[in-house]
C-alpha cells in the first residue's frame, strides 16, 4: 500500500494528487494507494483520500504502508522514517501556491544526501523515481536528538560550573 501525506497546511498540492491518478491510470502504480489530502482541491479519481486523520487513523494507515509518498514536510518525513518505511518526497513549490517558499528542497536535498529517503525535485519524473524506488538501498534514519540534549546540557552545566 502507498499512503500519500499532504499534512495539515492551507496550502493544496493538487499537482501531487493529479499526478498520482496519471500513474495509477497508466498502470505504473498498481498498489492500493490512499491520501491525506489536506487542503487541496484536487479530488482523487483512482484512490481513497480522507482530508484529515485522527492520529488513530494515521498511524494504522502508515503500519499497513510499504511505501511513503509526502510532500517535504519534515513531520510527514520523519513520521514515516519512525515507521521505518520508504519514503519519495516531494517538494512544494511557491511559483505553484502550494508553500511560501522552496524550503522544501533543501530539506528533500539534504536527507536525500543522507541516504534516508528518495527526493523527487521534478513532479515529471514521478514516473521514474517510483519505477526505481523498489531498487534504491536507504541508509536507516538515526536521530541525533540524545546527542543533542547531551550537548545543551554539557553547555548549561560548564556555563554554571555545575
Amino acid at each position: 500500500m502507498i499512503f500519500v501525506i499532504l499534512g495539515t497546511q492551507k496550502h493544496q498540492f493538487d499537482r501531487l494528487l493529479k499526478q498520482i491518478d496519471v500513474l495509477i491510470e497508466k498502470n505504473v502504480i498498481q498498489d492500493e494507494v490512499f491520501a491525506q489530502i489536506g487542503n487541496s482541491s484536487y479530488t482523487p479519481v483512482s484512490y481513497g483520500f480522507k482530508r484529515f486523520l485522527s492520529k488513530f487513523e494515521f498511524d494504522e494507515i502508515i503500519k499497513k504502508s510499504s511505501l511513503v509518498l509526502t510532500h517535504a514536510g519534515t513531520g510527514s518525513i520523519m513520521t514515516a522514517l519512525k515507521y521505518e518505511k520508504i519514503v519519495i518526497a516531494v517538494p512544494r513549490l511557491s511559483k505553484y501556491n502550494e508553500h511560501v517558499d522552496e524550503h522544501q528542497i533543501q530539506i528533500i536535498d539534504q536527507l536525500g544526501d543522507m541516504g534516508v529517503i528518495i527526493p523527487c525535485r521534478e513532479l515529471e519524473k514521478l514516473e521514474e523515481v517510483y519505477l526505481n524506488s523498489q531498487k534504491d538501498v536507504l541508509k536507516k534514519y538515526v536521530s541525533n536528538r540524545d546527542e543533542m540534549i547531551d550537548d545543551i546540557d554539557k553547555f548549561i552545566c560548564d556555563l554554571f560550573s555545575l
